[in-house]
């Protein structure tokens, strides 16, 4: 829980707080960029809820921040923003909310499928989530796009028996995976789920294209709303820019319209925009 005697001061006065074990891993500022921003150290209040709202954005965000950074000063019902996840996207994707710490904050999302639903890296384990996703039919696939977002994999597993999916790169961070991706080709995991090798961020990073609409890109790709372009997170690669780059690439023989991430912002446009978006962020890598 957020502790009062650690509100950072940067924060406006009013109901909400930010304290100082912010971590910074923007899960806040992305659910409700209105209530909260940014300094060099973290995340704090910028502006107090002045509607509806903005006040259950900002519950939307307490509930999901991955170190329980936000506080209130009064109790507020956080029963409504609770029951809000999984959060519908668009169609039959949904985003998980409940960010994990051992993740850094990463987003995770769910995809209802007929033949069997998709759970895109891994929220906190809840057992009020867990029966959400139940309702939503339970998970069959488990896709886990590197080895930083797997988080409580295990527990969804014992709970729905998924199928965790990860690619041989990053095997050993788990070696117990009952689908392993292997090589740079891509892998058809069914009709309309098609997994990208992308090494770069790590040695076994990969995204994941649905329907050829919607790119779950853990922490290959990302949205910056600032400069409304897409990005790569030089400072966070941690096996090779140059395979990243080569992996970005590669991206543009796909056709897109959603840029879900694990870190960064998610963006929405139409295919062609979103490739015009993708070449000018392989350029900007090449002259790095």
């Amino acid at each position: 829980m957020a502790t009062l005697s650690k509100r950072r001061p940067e924060n406006l006065p009013g109901p909400f707080y930010v304290d100082s074990s912010c971590i910074d891993c923007e899960t806040c500022r992305i659910l409700a960029p209105q209530v909260f921003g940014e300094d060099r150290i973290g995340s704090f209040v910028q502006k107090q809820p002045e509607s509806a709202q903005e006040t259950f954005q900002a519950l939307q965000a307490l509930v999901s921040c991955p170190t329980a950074s936000i506080g209130t000063e009064d109790r507020l019902d956080q029963q409504e923003a609770k029951a809000s996840f999984p959060r519908k996207i668009q169609d039959n994707v949904y985003h998980c909310g409940f960010h994990s710490k051992s993740s850094f904050g990463a987003f995770s999302y769910l995809i209802l499928r007929e033949e069997g639903n998709v759970l895109i890296d891994s929220p906190r384990y809840l057992p009020s989530l867990a029966e959400k996703i139940k309702d939503l039919g339970g998970i069959r696939y488990h896709f886990l796009t590197h080895r930083d977002d797997i988080a409580d994999h295990e527990k969804f597993h014992q709970e729905f028996g998924t199928q965790r999916i990860i690619h041989e790169g990053d095997l050993s961070a788990l070696p117990e995976a009952e689908i392993v991706v292997r090589g740079n080709e891509e892998y058809l995991l069914a009709e309309d789920l098609l997994i990208l090798p992308g090494p770069g961020h790590t040695r076994g990073h990969s995204t994941l294209l649905y329907k050829n609409e919607f790119l779950f890109t853990g922490d290959h790709l990302a949205f910056d709303p600032k400069r409304e372009r897409l990005i790569a997170f030089r400072n966070a690669c941690w096996y090779s820019w140059e395979e990243q780059t080569k992996s970005m690439r590669n991206l543009e023989k796909y056709d897109f319209e959603w840029v879900l991430p694990g870190h960064g912002h998610p963006t929405h446009s139409h295919k062609e925009k979103m490739k015009e978006l993708l070449l000018a962020c392989v350029s900007w890598m090449e002259s790095r």
